[in-house]
């Protein structure tokens, strides 16, 4: 028994960007994110390596949250394609239309969702999968349990190996973005902190807390190590705020969801999912499904 949680926002965004030719509704709307969603999990649902037994989705819905209010350069919606932002609510429904549950996060992110969950249900379940390459959700990887796949790349990550690709164990994640910060969320670090220097100090200390002030009593050394230390000194409170906005909550509100139960996937709902594709007129769409339920 397996649970799957996909970062919806994520794959919306892909399909959106994709080279995958366009769709319109017979209404003339654009409908090329939510088709392709639904053609991607379509995928996921009947594949055998995948062994999907209980699955969701979770979405920005809008894309802000929480830390918003606690600084005002955290990523928000400006910039977001008026005809992405119109298929916000539709690809949640098309994903319903599919009988997977849906977790539409109005003042968390989908990223605390999938934290969420699991946190949850990891103890209950063979192996979870975080169906999302962002690498904020490392921080959730545990061992071989807790494991974060890149489907595009297909790569599956587990503790060792995000270890590997960001330098540091998956509980250093957040203060490894706090300082090198993360353009993706907004989140701009510590000046002259890269990855590899912000790595290389979190190695030694794990966490910002135990970093020294001074350079001369650090045991890692990476290069400019007096001015990085002087910088940490002057702004630990702003990386303090940082590591905040970067750190996923593990109790956000699941809609929906009351136990594990809730998430188990029995197949395709035919009647609604053929009636969903005949409105938007996605025919193609309506020969892939394998397994429907009873």
């Amino acid at each position: 028994m397996r649970l799957h949680l996909v970062d919806g926002t994520y794959e919306l965004y892909r399909a959106h960007y994709s080279p995958r030719p366009g769709t319109t509704a017979p209404d003339g709307r654009d409908v090329k994110a939510t088709a392709g969603v639904m053609d991607s999990l379509l995928a996921l649902l009947h594949d055998e390596t995948e062994a999907v037994t209980h699955v969701a989705v979770a979405f920005d819905n809008p894309i802000r949250s929480f830390r918003n209010a606690l600084f005002a350069g955290y990523k928000g919606d400006e910039g977001v394609p008026p005809e992405l932002r119109a298929q916000f609510d539709l690809v949640e429904q098309a994903v319903e239309a599919l009988g997977v549950r849906v977790w539409s996060m109005k003042d968390h992110e989908a990223d605390d969702a999938l934290a969420t969950a699991a946190a949850r249900w990891a103890g209950e379940v063979e192996q979870v999968r975080l169906l999302t390459p962002d690498k904020d959700l490392g921080q959730c990887v545990r061992g071989q349990h807790v494991v974060q796949v890149d489907r595009r790349q297909q790569k599956v990550m587990d503790a060792d190996a995000v270890k590997a690709k960001l330098g540091v164990a998956p509980e250093s994640v957040p203060d490894l973005l706090a300082l090198m910060g993360d353009d993706a969320d907004g989140i701009p670090g510590l000046p002259g902190f890269g990855a590899k220097g912000a790595a290389t100090v979190l190695q030694a200390y794990g966490h910002l807390e135990a970093i020294p002030d001074s350079a001369a009593e650090w045991t890692a050394k990476p290069r400019g190590a007096d001015k990085l230390a002087a910088t940490l000194k002057a702004h630990r409170e702003d990386a303090r705020l940082y590591r905040t906005l970067a750190t996923l909550v593990e109790d956000a509100p699941l809609p929906g969801t009351a136990s594990l139960k809730d998430l188990e996937w029995k197949g395709v709902p035919e009647a609604r999912f053929k009636a969903f594709c005949e409105g938007l007129g996605l025919k193609s769409l309506q020969r892939r499904p394998k397994r429907w339920a009873a």
